[in-house]
């Protein structure tokens, strides 16, 4: 005897999934409110930022690095 999987049954738990187009499955941004700005000023944005760190870390290694000279 099977199980009893009727009415009342879990077996398609979950509900639908979202359709998606094209452009989503190809990995496009998806259009609508949560979607805003410019992909490529973004990145510019975000490089910039790491270049800063990235330069202030370097700096930070200078300094240490003549600090110590100075002590020893």
């Amino acid at each position: 005897m099977s199980k009893g999987r009727g009415r009342n049954g879990m077996s398609s738990v979950g509900g639908q999934r979202k359709k998606l187009s094209r452009r989503e499955l190809r990995g496009g941004r998806a259009r609508g409110a949560g979607a805003a700005g410019d992909p490529a000023a973004e990145k510019t944005e975000l490089l910039r930022k790491m270049r800063e760190r990235a330069d202030e870390r370097a700096e930070k290694r200078v300094e240490k690095r003549g600090d110590s000279e100075r002590g020893a």
